[in-house]
């Protein structure tokens, strides 16, 4: 059969090869913090391994997700986003990696550096642009904006705009995961936040209460720096932001590296499964942009300072060579991938932009009973009557 039939031979074989898993050693080290009660906490492995697929599919998400960025930039400049906006880019790799070792029985909240998480949550292009601009397509129809995207079903919370307020959410998502079984936790919670909240007490009261409770929270710092416009060494006075919690265990990662964040979540997420509690996490990475769309990004930092981060440490740049290397994938394979992606990010916006805005009718859906009087300047009308 197969030799009559060659092209199906090769197409079998093509599939063995995508589905086998190819170990690769890490290029970044992790780095521990050890509480003296708990020296079973040993790290991740200095490998991880993957099928070519998934390979191929890490380096296709992040270049989405960069493009999608850029994309919402070009068009708050243009006035068609408004209000506050905050982008992800040069941050790409820990949401593609992090989520690598997850399922959506998993938790995640974040801050309001949220789109590139909402899809890796399995949102699409439409949701995420389709809410910044207002329209009645977009996951929270438009009236959340930038910084309120979830999406429920796979267990993706926001998306919130107070400052290190969702790391309490977070703890209390973990210990409703551990609410029947704290030895077997039905997933786990991942609560993100920057290296400015890092300072906020909520974070420690969550912390400890997860900590007494065992709840499986795994707390991200996703530390790009420089806060709201502050670098770490002007507002912390501690910058190790792994080893914060003494009684809480801690792991370092380099997240402009796709493949260590990979294996570090496989990890943590592995130590709070045991029903050993939870564990602090320091991501670290860089973001380009500055603190949102208002915030040039220069006054606190030079723009040779960033080009420099993007030539040396830049997660898609490193990926990509990484793959070349290895004999994963060759350059023009990859360049196809990425002017093939780049192309369907910029139709799905294009179709977005002809979308109908949010009706008045839901001004109040979703937040009163109704009929509710509405009061306005000129008179008062009567919500949905």
């Amino acid at each position: 059969f197969f030799r009559r039939h060659p092209r199906c031979t090769m197409m079998r074989l093509s599939r063995a090869v995508l589905s086998q898993a190819i170990r690769l050693q890490l290029q970044a080290d992790f780095k521990l913090h050890v509480p003296e009660m708990m020296p079973t906490f040993t790290g991740p492995n200095d490998y991880t391994e993957c099928t070519k697929e998934q390979l191929m599919a890490f380096h296709k998400e992040m270049v989405r997700i960069r493009r999608m960025e850029t994309k919402a930039s070009q068009m708050y400049t243009q006035k068609k986003i408004r209000g506050f906006c905050h982008l992800y880019i040069g941050q790409e790799a820990i949401c593609v990696g992090a989520e690598s070792s997850l399922t959506f029985k998993d938790a995640i909240i974040t801050a309001y550096r949220d789109h590139a998480w909402h899809l890796t949550r399995g949102g699409t292009v439409t949701e995420v642009i389709g809410e910044m601009q207002g329209k009645y397509s977009g996951c929270s129809k438009g009236k959340g904006g930038s910084m309120h995207m979830y999406k429920a079903e796979n267990n993706f919370w926001g998306g919130n705009g107070i400052v290190g307020a969702q790391c309490p959410i977070g703890a209390g998502i973990a210990f409703a995961q551990a609410y029947e079984d704290p030895e077997k936790p039905t997933g786990v919670s991942l609560a993100l936040y920057g290296d400015g909240a890092a300072n906020q007490g909520q974070l420690y009261e969550a912390m400890n209460m997860a900590a007494l409770w065992k709840c499986p929270a795994i707390f991200i710092c996703e530390n790009n720096k420089f806060a709201m416009g502050t670098s770490l060494q002007r507002g912390s006075a501690q910058q190790v932001y792994y080893k914060r919690a003494d009684y809480i265990p801690g792991l370092w990662i380099d997240g402009m590296d796709v493949l260590a964040v990979r294996e570090g979540m496989r990890y943590a997420k592995e130590w709070c499964m045991a029903g050993n509690g939870p564990i602090c996490v320091e991501m670290c990475t860089y973001r380009y942009m500055g603190h949102s769309m208002s915030d040039p990004g220069t006054s606190y930092r030079t723009r040779d300072d960033v080009q420099k981060v993007k030539e040396e440490r830049d997660c898609i740049t490193k990926f990509t060579a990484r793959l070349i290397a290895e004999g994963i994938a060759t350059e023009a394979e990859l360049k196809a991938i990425e002017k093939a992606t780049n192309k369907e990010v910029d139709a799905e916006i294009a179709a977005v932009e002809q979308h109908e805005p949010t009706p008045f009718s839901e001004i109040g859906a979703d937040i009163f009973d109704v009929p509710i009087p509405v009061r306005s300047c000129d008179h008062t009308i009567v919500y949905n009557n």
